[in-house]
């Protein structure tokens, strides 16, 4: 199959490394124009520049409403009217609830939980009138408990909360739109490993995994596979869904 997202104006967060460069680079490889938003400007013009005239930058802190308004504004001119928007930034803290303070709880919160909401309230109110999706970067830290991962765990799962409601209410308004969230267990991510013990030399790339039954450590690239199907019209009937991506890992129990 190609061409899956032939003709869609998506907008991706976080976009200038890991799984969101990944999102963006195969939602343009499968035919879709790509708007890359980040705070890592450098990084984030050079992933548009791989990509082409098909991708814009737009520097972006997601917390931010004003930085919402012009990533939504930039679209449009520069494409027209957004019909996907992946929500993947995020930060990743260790903590646990004795351990995290007040600032940390509020700063993991703002970005993951606040910024989530800005862009599905303004991803909602950029696609009511002709349709879309929303995918929600979540985790299975939001599936079950992670006892070091506190305000981090508390983040997304607001963000599976809020798929749900975004999915039922655009369900019962009438709007074409689809809201769904992915649950991963890790990625290898820079972000990952920087804080978890052991990530970085964790196999890199699907060749070293080698088929490892074990392993739970996904790609960037897993994840995006994924992404382009909710984004694609292939997933028409998948709305307000919790897609764990975690090789049975969240089933098993196993922390």
């Amino acid at each position: 199959m190609s061409n899956r997202v032939e003709g869609k104006i998506a907008i991706v967060t976080g976009a200038a490394s890991g799984v969101g460069k990944e999102d963006a680079l195969l939602l343009a490889r499968e035919g879709a124009r790509v708007v890359l938003t980040d705070l890592n400007e450098e990084a984030g013009h050079a992933v548009a520049r791989e990509i082409g005239d098909t991708a814009i930058f737009v520097p972006h802190d997601i917390a931010s409403e004003a930085g919402w308004q012009q990533v939504m504004q930039r679209t449009q001119d520069r494409f027209g009217t957004p019909g996907v928007l992946v929500n993947n930034a995020a930060v990743l803290a260790l903590g646990s609830v004795e351990d995290t303070t007040l600032e940390q709880w509020q700063r993991v919160m703002r970005i993951n939980a606040d910024g989530y909401f800005l862009g599905c309230k303004y991803g909602v109110g950029a696609m009511k009138a002709s349709g879309g999706v929303i995918v929600n970067m979540s985790s299975v830290a939001a599936l079950g408990g992670m006892g070091v991962f506190c305000a981090y765990s508390a983040s997304k799962g607001a963000v599976a909360a809020l798929t749900r409601s975004v999915a039922a209410y655009c369900k019962q308004r009438g709007y074409k739109i689809r809201c769904n969230s992915v649950h991963p267990d890790g990625i290898l991510t820079p972000m990952t490993a920087a804080l978890m013990q052991g990530a970085a030399d964790a196999p890199a790339t699907h060749e070293q995994q080698g088929g490892d039954p074990m392993q739970r450590m996904c790609l960037p690239g897993d994840v995006a596979n994924l992404v382009l199907f909710l984004a694609s019209d292939e997933s028409r009937f998948v709305n307000g869904a919790e897609l764990r991506i975690d090789n049975a890992q969240t089933i098993m129990g196993v922390a």
